[in-house]
């Protein structure tokens, strides 16, 4: 699975053997219904992307930031029911979005501060002001990795933070990344504080680890990691 999602092919088996099992284990399965992608691009750092599966009535699939184009993987998001939705979190992550929008024929989701109207973005969010995407989701303005950067928060549940907050097994806390901190430092501080007024359970990052831990403790880290960015200001 390695081997089928790395971004420049570097991955490899001795002796070498079929990768048709890892292929078809993509999309998969994090939690519930929402499945991460494999098949990472170059063109998008290796950063991850994932697949919210939900069934037509309650808007269809979403497609959180861009894979690599792959055709096993279409076919995968094919039988899973297509993509309805593609959210992108920010402008490094986009990779292949324009033939995922036109295969699925699906309208994306971008702020206009990250060059969303030059992309040819269907639905282009703006400010800094939350946006419901339907009765499950809602879209949350966070400028500082870059300036139109924007998170997905599903369910009240999982939050997709592309590039920024994710985890530290190193440090055991989350963290931002101010090495590759684009806009503001003190923005993305901004933006980090204004998530604790959400809950959420899993951090699903485009970059850095995933982590799961109940609301409360998830607030308590959420809060910690201010408190350190704040230091830094």
């Amino acid at each position: 699975m390695a081997l089928v999602a790395c971004p420049t092919a570097s991955i490899g088996t001795s002796p070498r053997r079929s990768a048709r099992e890892a292929v078809d284990a993509f999309p998969e399965a994090i939690v519930s219904n929402v499945r991460f992608c494999g098949f990472t691009s170059e063109a998008s750092f290796g950063a991850w992307s994932y697949l919210i599966v939900r069934p037509e009535e309650a808007g269809g699939n979403v497609l959180v930031d861009s894979p690599r184009f792959a055709a096993p993987l279409v076919r995968q998001i094919e039988r899973l029911g297509g993509v309805a939705v593609m959210f992108l979190t920010h402008r490094d992550d986009i990779a292949d979005h324009a033939r995922f929008a036109a295969h699925f024929d699906c309208p994306r989701v971008m702020h206009q501060a990250d060059g969303a109207g030059g992309l040819g973005i269907e639905r282009v969010t703006s400010g800094e002001q939350a946006v419901a995407i339907g009765q499950d989701l809602v879209c949350i303005p966070t400028p500082g990795h870059t300036r139109g950067h924007q998170v997905l928060l599903y369910r009240n549940q999982v939050l997709f933070t592309g590039d920024h907050l994710a985890w530290s097994p190193e440090r055991k806390r989350l963290i931002a990344f101010r090495d590759a901190c684009w806009f503001s430092w003190r923005e993305q501080t901004r933006s980090m504080e204004r998530l604790l007024g959400y809950r959420f359970e899993w951090v699903l990052p485009g970059h850095g680890r995933i982590h799961h831990a109940s609301a409360d403790v998830m607030h308590d880290l959420l809060a910690e990691c201010v408190r350190h960015m704040k230091s830094q200001v």
